[in-house]
Parts: C-alpha cells; structure tokens; sequence
C-alpha cells in the first residue's frame, strides 16, 4: 500500500439525515450502508459517516492516513508529542485505525 490520505470520516448526530445529505452532495449512493457506519466512494476518496463518532471524542470531520505500520506510526507520533485519542482498532477486515491528537489538539488518522 502506497501511504497517502484518501479517507474523511465525519461523525454525525442523525445518519438517516446524514446519509441523504453526503448522497446528494455527492452524487453517488453509498457502497456500505449499516447502522455503524455509511461509507460513499466519490472521486477518488471515501467520505464516511460515524454515528459513533462523538462518542468517541471526534468534534468534526477525521481525515486518516494510510500507513503500512499503524503501531510504529502512532509510536513515532506520540514519541514526537502527540496524544492518542483512540488507540489502534480493528474495524473489520483487517482494517486498522488510530487516531492521535497533534499538540494543538487536531485529529489525525491513520489506517491499515
């Protein structure tokens, strides 16, 4: 995998709402739609909608980076003075995220 950043999760409040938002905007219908995650693919980058997002301390949209080494990034990153704001998960698949503050409390993202 090629590290760069081609994902955008935004946590919401009402998904149903949400959903027919991001579909309009966007002008494609989801490619996975379930009750913990809505997730479109449009032009060249996947927009993903959290409805567990806020409970997770997300405040707004999270773009993730993919890495080829989640654990030694997010090492690397708190060791240069980040924070984690959610430690590494597997969200299915094999799909790992993380997502670590920067000093001034912004999100970023990584993914495997």
């Amino acid at each position: 995998m090629t590290e760069g950043m081609n994902t955008i999760v935004v946590p919401v409040q009402d998904l149903a709402k949400a959903t027919a938002l991001y579909r309009e905007l966007l002008g494609v219908e989801p490619y996975v739609d379930q009750p913990y995650y809505v997730g479109f693919r449009a032009a060249g980058h996947e927009i993903g909608l959290d409805p567990n997002g806020h409970g997770k301390g997300l405040t707004g949209a999270v773009c993730y980076w993919n890495v080829d080494d989640i654990n030694g990034k997010v090492k690397a990153l708190l060791e240069a003075g980040g924070e984690t704001a959610q430690d590494v998960t597997d969200v299915g698949g094999g799909k790992l995220i993380a997502v670590v503050k920067d000093v001034d409390g912004n999100m970023i993202g990584l993914m495997q």
